[in-house]
This record gives structure tokens, sequence and C-alpha cells, in this order.
């Protein structure tokens, strides 16, 4: 692995010498100089493919009116409209085939490059309202990581995007540093970023961030979830709470509510605010520990869709899956909004990830080693199995 990153990094090198200069060089997560202010610009880097356009429709915010009913909420409510994320990637498939996965692949020689993008959507609006701005920075990191490493792809390098009115200096460094942690927690390096200071586009105190990672795994250890059956057993790897995705729908139910961010979240020791800003885990190092074990088919990183529809996203045709209900803890904080905002449980498992950040498609030899060696190490369940059929059914 050693030799193939370093010849990773001299090819990259020579392309980006090549056709492009970063404003700024970040080269290590120890030495990361801030890139120069640049209003109203973003630095341009070369397209690799089109492949790398990730379009994940469980993530793509498209706005619609709220509805005022007295009933249960819906993420639709909130203004997030999945169904027509998903006609969006249909639309954009036909203009760049080959996109929907977590990442895009990318060859190099006996390799491939994975590349992933993200940001970490309305959770901003709770550190703007929390002044909890430390961990969104790992929340970044984790959303590109966490989606290239169920590829087995060891990440590379990191570059971020941070964007503002009105440059806070004390501010932006506390979300950097953040972003600095990801990369430690994710063994990877912030090799650059773009902060853009523009007037007048975002309220005052506030900003935006995005992020994208790329990283590496050889051809022949790809995990691409060709080789799934039913049978194969899932193993779901504990979530911190609602990571990065499902917030526009919990600021509707805290609305709802009554409460406010510094209450404390029924049933637990922590006020609302630090619940919901807890930082996605970063799963790196733990899934390609467990991937090295052997016997891991397929990773699913369980983002905005829930279990819904990112599990159906790695099988192979004709193949669904059944989880087994109360087969791990779920948080308080789910509890909390389900019953606050009176939400359906298939509207749950839809917007959010229910305590299961990651699930591992795994044989039944690797699954029972998997559990085995959790006791003490790592929390893992086994939530449920492959069967034929397509879709994900409870039970």
């Amino acid at each position: 692995m050693t030799k193939t990153v370093a010849a990773a990094n001299a090819e990259l090198s020579r392309c980006v010498a090549a056709s492009s200069r970063l404003i700024l060089d970040k080269p290590t997560i120890a030495a990361q100089p801030r890139f120069e202010v640049r209003p109203n610009r973003l630095p341009r880097f070369p397209l690799l493919s089109l492949s790398l356009i990730k379009r994940n429709s469980s993530r793509l915010r498209s706005m619609s009116k709220d509805s005022d009913g007295s009933g249960g909420l819906t993420y639709k409510d909130a203004g997030v409209d999945i169904d027509a994320g998903t006609e969006l990637v249909r639309r954009i498939a036909k203009m760049a085939p080959g996109i929907g996965g977590f990442g895009g692949l990318y060859p190099l020689g006996d390799s491939y490059l994975v590349a992933g993008t993200d940001g970490v959507g309305t959770k901003l609006k709770l550190a703007f309202e929390t002044g909890i701005h430390e961990t969104i920075g790992i929340d970044l990191v984790a959303m590109s990581v966490n989606d290239i490493v169920t590829y087995g792809a060891k990440p590379l390098f990191f570059l971020d995007y941070f964007a503002t009115s009105h440059l806070d200096v004390d501010l932006a460094e506390k979300v950097i540093k953040g972003i600095v942690d990801g990369c430690q927690q994710s063994d990877c390096a912030l090799l650059g970023g773009e902060t853009a200071e523009m007037p007048d586009f975002y309220a005052k105190g506030e900003y935006d961030l995005s992020g994208f990672a790329v990283g590496i795994v050889k051809k022949d250890s790809v995990i691409d979830g060709k080789s799934i059956v039913a049978g194969d057993v899932l193993i779901g790897l504990p979530s911190s709470g609602v990571h990065s995705n499902g917030s526009s729908l919990v600021r509707r139910v805290l609305a709802r509510s009554g409460l406010s961010l510094k209450d404390r979240l029924p049933g637990a020791a922590v006020t609302l605010g630090e619940a919901l800003m807890a930082p996605t885990v970063i799963y790196v190092k733990q899934v390609l520990d467990l991937i090295g074990k052997g016997g891991v088919k397929g990773v699913a990183h369980i983002t905005g869709g829930g279990f819904t529809d990112n599990i159906p996203r790695v099988f192979p045709k004709d193949l669904g899956a059944v989880i087994y209900s109360g087969s791990w803890n779920v948080p308080a904080v789910f509890k909390w909004i389900q019953q606050a905002g009176n939400i359906e449980d298939a509207e749950m498992r839809r917007t959010f990830n229910m305590g299961i950040g990651m699930v591992l498609v795994v044989s039944q030899e690797a699954s029972q080693k998997i559990l085995e060696d959790a006791n003490g190490a790592y929390t893992a369940y086994r939530i449920g199995e492959v069967m034929n059929g397509d879709g994900v059914t409870y039970r």
C-alpha cells in the first residue's frame, strides 16, 4: 500500500502541476497555512472524470413549500424532498452515466482513486444557534471519508471550502481546527482549501462549508458488493446521533416541541443542543481494519435516506435486506424526535440513521469473527441479513 500511495501521489502531483495551481498549499496537517481570502472566487481543479460528480439522491436538498398540517411531520414538510432528488439523479444519469454510488472511481495503474464530496447541510444552523463550532469540521470530513471508505479506499487527502459574508478569523479558526481533527482521525492530509469572503451573500455570523476527499484502493481489493448473496449478514456500527442528515426535520420538530437547544434531552444527561451537535463518527480506521480481516462484501454509509435508501445501493440486482428491529440500541435523541414530531416509523427510517452509521455486508463466517472480536474492542450489532427480493423490510 505504501508504494501504491507514493506512486499515486507522484502521479497526482504531475497532473496538478500540468493543469492547475493551488492558490496556497497546505501540504501537511502539521503545517497548513490558510488560503488567502479571495472574494467571490472558487479555485478550479482539473475534472478527472464525470463519474466523480456524485449526486446522492438521499442527500440532495430540494426546497419545497412546508405544510402546516397538525399531523406527523415529514422530511418534505421541513423542506427536503428526497423524491425530487431522486428525479434529478435520474436526469443527470442520462448525461453522466455511472453516477449514484457513494463515490466516484478513477483508474490509476493497478489502483483506483476514489473521490467523494459533501457538506453538512442545515446542521450549520444548529451550530449557529448553539455556538458550537469546534466540531462541525469533523462532520465535514466525515461525510466524505465515510463515503469513500465504503469501497475499501484509504483516504489520501481532503480539501475544504469555507464561505462567509464577513470573515471572523477566530470563528473560522475553530471551524478549521475541526477539519484538522477530522483529517487526523481518518489519517489523511488536509491538502488545501478556499476561504471566500462574499459580502451580503450570507447572514451576519453565518458561513457555509463543503469539501471533498480522495482515497486509493487496489483494483483487486475494491469492495463493490458484486459477491453479495442471500444469507449474508448485515453488521451495524453505532452512530453518535443524527450525524449530518435530517437536521431540517430536527429543527422543525424543535420548533413544534416548544423546547430550546439549552433544554435537557428527555432521558439523557445532555442538552438537546449537545446531543444534536455530537460530531459524526469517522469510521475509516475501523472499517479498513474489518475489511482487512476478510469476508466483507459491501459497505453502506447510512446518511440521508437511512437504511431504506442506502443499504440497497450496495446490493446486486434482485437482492434486498431484512432488518431486525430491536437488535441495537436506538439513541434517546431519535426517540425524542419521533415522539415530539409524531413521526411515522417509515419516515424516521428514511430520514435518520437511527443509531447505525455504517452497515457492513459480510459472510456468515466473517460475521461471527467480527462479533466475537467486538467484545471490549468496539461495538457492533448483527442487525439483519440479505434476502432474495428487493428493498428493505423490517421485522
